[in-house]
């Protein structure tokens, strides 16, 4: 019997657009991750204060969702993503002004309206993508989806070395012999390279909301389709519906985490300048992660999702202890290896926690996606630590503790039905 196809050629417009929004937010988060390293130099930041451009942008993942789901039950998938849309280019225009402001309030309130908008796209692409065909081909469907994540992070560090990094950086005291002017005149430099990215990521926005405005979504199979008026906090009875949010949770903290601190890393572990750490290992680690992605996507057609993932976890377990103790350039190597075998997790640990749910799926994509939050709880705490013991590789054995959990959930997973509705 014939593999079926991973997607159907009357779905593949639909999909081929809906794509394009994994594309799009992966480049916002992206950004973020250099933004945390720029911020220190650009408006006088600990290390810790700067990390709360992450907390900022998954808070607002975190109030999305839900509504997002609403929206979806009441207006359909395609309105809730031109309105998810919308939200994302206002707080890409918005740090247009903030950049040249220097207010770092302005700059958190852009990344959390950014980031609601982001939350609207996830909660409606996600579930969109998983149930547009048959579901046995729901994973590897949206492992595929999500490879187009993964370019967006593999151009995101490249734009970013070239555009907001100068390269420019001053010890404290070359810092002081320039004169308060001087430094004032290089940090207000320094904060503008920010806004002619974001000026473009409002415009692309735009465009990509234009044109799915203009494109007819095909209807979805009836047992799928938005119905009912039940409690959105019901499907958390799901044993594996809470499980999956949980899991969701410490994985997406551990990524963001691990690709915040990269640079700050890389310099610490090897003296490696802050425009080389993006734009050669931070570049290099997208790329492995944009690379697992499309292999895992093929991959995943000949193997169990849930034993992929429970392998994968358990590399990152180890490479994350091995980043912590070898120090010098192997523990970049390491730290670095996290993102191949990262690559599958967020799409898998989504499917699976969305596998035959039926009408009850909106609400479980929103609760998956809020759980990205975790993105804005575990970089603080590293970014704490670090400053805690003055170094940063200690931090790095807070990740392998969510790897752990993420191998858990892939144990347990194909044992935790879905209770009978």
């Amino acid at each position: 019997m014939p593999k079926m196809p991973v997607v159907e050629k009357r779905y593949v417009v639909a999909f081929a657009l809906t794509s394009t929004l994994f594309f799009a937010w992966g480049l916002a988060s992206q950004f973020n991750d250099l933004l945390l390293h720029h911020f220190q130099k650009a408006l006088d930041l600990t290390r810790t204060q700067a990390s709360f451009t992450q907390f900022a942008f998954y808070i607002g993942y975190f109030c999305a969702p839900l509504p997002a789901a609403l929206i979806i039950r009441r207006l359909g998938y395609k309105r809730a993503i031109i309105v998810g849309l919308a939200f994302y280019a206002l707080g890409a225009f918005l740090f247009v002004p903030a950049a040249h402001l220097r207010i770092y309030g302005i700059f958190l309130a852009a990344l959390y309206i950014i980031a609601i908008g982001a939350g609207f796209l996830e909660t409606s692409a996600n579930p969109y993508i998983a149930i547009l065909g048959a579901p046995e081909t729901a994973s590897p469907r949206l492992n595929f989806a999500q490879a187009f994540n993964g370019v967006a992070t593999v151009l995101g560090p490249l734009v970013g070395g070239y555009v907001i990094f100068s390269g420019v950086e001053y010890t404290p005291a070359q810092q002081a012999a320039m004169g308060p002017a001087a430094v004032d005149a290089w940090r207000a430099s320094e904060a503008a390279a920010v806004g002619p990215p974001y000026l473009v990521l409002g415009i692309l926005m735009v465009v990509i909301a234009t044109a799915i405005a203009l494109t007819k979504y095909p209807p979805l199979r009836a047992e799928v389709m938005p119905e009912g008026s039940g409690s959105p906090f019901a499907v958390l009875r799901q044993p594996r519906v809470l499980y999956a949010v949980i899991a969701q949770f410490f994985y997406c903290g551990a990524q963001v985490g691990i690709w915040s601190m990269l640079v700050d890393f890389s310099r610490e572990a090897a003296n490696v300048p802050e425009r080389v750490g993006a734009q050669v290992y931070l570049e290099a680690t997208m790329i492995a992660f944009c690379v697992g992605r499309f292999f895992g996507a093929w991959l995943q057609r000949f193997l169990d999702p849930a034993r992929m993932l429970v392998l994968y976890a358990g590399c990152n377990i180890l490479l994350c202890c091995l980043a912590a103790t070898l120090g010098g350039f192997p523990s970049i190597y390491a730290m670095a290896a996290t993102s191949f075998f990262m690559s599958i997790m967020f799409p898998t640990i989504f499917a699976l926690g969305l596998e035959k749910l039926g009408h009850e799926t909106e609400f479980a994509s929103s609760f998956i996606v809020m759980a990205i939050c975790g993105a804005g709880v575990v970089p603080p705490l590293m970014a704490a630590a670090a400053d805690l013991t003055g170094a940063l590789h200690w931090s790095l054995f807070l990740p392998a503790l969510c790897y752990l959990v993420v191998l858990s959930f892939g144990v347990m997973a194909p044992r935790l039905g879905h209770a009978e509705r």
